[in-house]
């Protein structure tokens, strides 16, 4: 896996700054500025004497995942981070989610898909570190790159490319579409077109479980939702708000920051006064967490102790995730605002590759067996593109449903038939 030093940084209080500590092939092709600590930098944080946050209950720091490799690498394989079956369960997910994301692709282009496609390629150990750590019942909030969170929380292949076609077997019966994934039987929450409008949704989830523990007293409630955005969010209303809401009423609930450095075409480093948004977390009294998003294992490791804080009952974490997409912002997008050099700079990092080679460096897999993953995954793919295209489009009495409250209100006329489906309802429009 990746060499970096520093699995991640925790801010709980101030810090003071090691900085003896060697360079990386992490480093960032471009830094705001020449003291600044972010964006792959390999310096190590301590934290003040006087903090009292426990993040790692055995050691009280998150431990880097390459330091724990070399610490048991002559250890048996119960030593290592992940059993067998969770590093082929980790390694099925993200191939799901980029092989399903590059039939996207081609689907969009064969004009499959209408509207804006939003890519996550790249991204995948976000997503799967996180989402595979959760139970049925826990929630998650997305964005309008959402597919691959759909995927990861359960929701069927089937389903969701049959939403993206427009089509009534999707999980929102084709009326969401790419940016509006939603699934009550698995808890998704929704993905959501603008930037933010997820934050408040998922802050009333965290505190819904709240309230069904404490004032319900459904002691088996003990329900975590995670909320992901991206880093343009960070400076939006609604992000500082809920921050203060989940800490002051000591939320379950982890907000996942998927910094992939660009919003659409506006670099991080331009549009913010303090690019390390891990540290607005102790502003309002929760820890914030900066950890390498290109590696599952850092990320997953970071995951366990945030969701399991959340679950204690021990209140809200901002993690920040540094990733990077491999596309552009969305298909429409020619991605010629984005330094070459810094492309394969991140390409070279792979998170799917670098799994790979974890795995078979620790007898965890073999080649057959990832290739038997890789054949499984491209049938199911293939699979939900033919369930799709067969599937039926939606009816015209559709388009009133689940819009009004009243079930007799303006969508349905007196003969209790759809207005809709009058052939009169449309005189004087265009015909769409």
């Amino acid at each position: 896996m990746n060499s970096a030093s520093c699995a991640a940084k925790i801010s709980t209080q101030p810090f003071s700054l090691n900085p003896t500590s060697p360079a990386s092939h992490d480093r960032p092709l471009v830094s705001p500025k020449p003291t600044s600590l972010f964006l792959g930098s390999t310096r190590k944080l301590r934290l003040s004497s006087s903090s009292k946050l426990n993040l790692h209950r055995r050691s009280g720091t998150v431990v880097a995942v390459s330091d724990v490799v070399k610490q048991k690498k002559s250890k048996s394989t119960h030593s290592l981070l992940i059993t067998k079956e969770e590093g082929l369960e980790l390694y099925e997910d993200m191939i799901l989610g980029r092989a399903f994301e590059d039939m996207c692709a081609q689907m969009y282009y064969r004009g499959k898909m209408f509207g804006f496609v939003h890519l996550y390629n790249g991204q995948e150990a976000v997503s799967t570190g996180f989402i595979k750590l959760l139970k049925q019942q826990d929630s998650v909030v997305s964005t309008y790159r959402d597919h691959v969170h759909a995927l990861s929380k359960g929701v069927p292949a089937r389903a969701v490319m049959s939403e993206l076609f427009g089509k009534t077997t999707g999980c929102c019966r084709g009326q969401g579409g790419s940016m509006h994934m939603f699934s009550r039987e698995h808890n998704l929450l929704g993905g959501f077109a603008f930037i933010g409008e997820g934050i408040p949704v998922a802050t009333g989830a965290a505190f819904t479980s709240k309230y069904k523990r404490e004032v319900l007293k459904e002691a088996d409630c003990d329900h975590v939702t995670l909320a992901f955005f991206g880093d343009g969010t960070c400076n939006n209303g609604q992000f500082f708000e809920c921050l203060n809401m989940a800490a002051l009423w000591k939320l379950p609930i982890v907000f996942v920051v998927e910094n992939n450095l660009w919003a659409i075409g506006m670099s991080h480093l331009r549009a913010t006064s303090d690019p390390q948004i891990y540290k607005k977390g102790p502003a309002f009294g929760m820890p914030g967490i900066h950890v390498d998003g290109m590696d599952v294992l850092k990320v997953r490791e970071v995951a366990k102790e945030a969701i399991g804080r959340a679950r204690r009952g021990e209140g809200p974490t901002l993690v920040e995730c540094e990733t990077y997409r491999f596309r552009g912002h969305s298909l429409a997008d020619p991605d010629e605002l984005r330094d070459p050099a810094e492309k394969a700079h991140y390409a070279a990092r792979d998170p799917i590759t670098a799994l790979k080679k974890y795995l078979i460096e620790n007898s965890l897999a073999s080649e057959a067996d990832l290739k038997a993953i890789d054949k499984k995954i491209d049938e199911v793919v293939e699979d939900a593109v033919e369930f799709a295209d067969e599937s039926p489009v939606p009816s015209q009495s559709q388009l009133l449903e689940n819009v009004f409250a009243d079930p007799k209100g303006f969508g349905i006329g007196p003969d209790g038939r759809y207005r809709c489906e009058d052939p009169k309802f449309t005189e004087g429009t265009a015909h769409v």
